[in-house]
């Protein structure tokens, strides 16, 4: 590129001497020893240029990827931090919503449904701790709005018994069983043959 430039430049000076006229040249007459000594000299110090660069590539190449490395390094980092805090609060969340089930258990009916109503992260302080107090105090007032959900006062039921269902004790079968129906049907279709 520095080549590129230079030619350029030599351009624009030659186009500029040959607007000129030629009363106002004072330029030396042509010699051509100092014409190459100076195109020798560019050229060595251009090569020296290109040789010096071709030394600093690598360097510069590894100086980025050590960059890159660095960042990837800082990036992976951040990504198991990020990860790390996800799981714990993922883990006390999980505590607290066992602590509120646990605490509905005595009087919620679907103790699932308490922990489900309720924000765990409200529960828990800075070091950690879980305020059950304030999880006792919470679950009383969702009952209060949702008093549905609330234990029955009532033990569990138990089925009453039915004697109208079944067959009776000696064997005999109902007229409305559909049994004694069927073969009924059966037996005026086979005698109305």
């Amino acid at each position: 590129m520095p080549e590129e430039t230079e030619t350029e430049q030599v351009d624009e000076q030659s186009q500029e001497t040959d607007s000129a006229p030629e009363a106002e040249v004072t330029e030396e007459p042509f010699d051509r020893a100092r014409a190459e000594a100076k195109i020798k000299k560019a050229n060595s110090e251009a090569k020296s240029l290109r040789e010096r660069l071709k030394e600093l590539e690598p360097l510069a190449r590894k100086a980025k990827e050590l960059e890159d490395a660095q960042k990837s390094e800082q990036e992976r980092l951040s990504e198991q931090l990020n990860a790390a805090e996800e799981r714990a609060a993922k883990a006390v969340r999980t505590a607290v919503a066992a602590k509120v089930e646990a605490l509905a258990a005595t009087s919620f009916a679907d103790p699932s449904d308490a922990a489900g109503a309720l924000d765990p992260s409200i529960y828990v302080d800075e070091a950690g701790a879980i305020d059950v107090d304030a999880i006792k105090a919470d679950l009383a007032a969702l009952l209060k709005r949702k008093p549905h959900w609330a234990l029955p006062d009532e033990g569990p039921r138990s089925p009453r018994p039915d004697r109208t269902q079944g067959s009776s004790g000696n064997g005999n079968r109902s007229s409305s069983d559909p049994g004694v129906k069927f073969a009924a049907i059966m037996e005026q279709a086979l005698k109305g043959r």
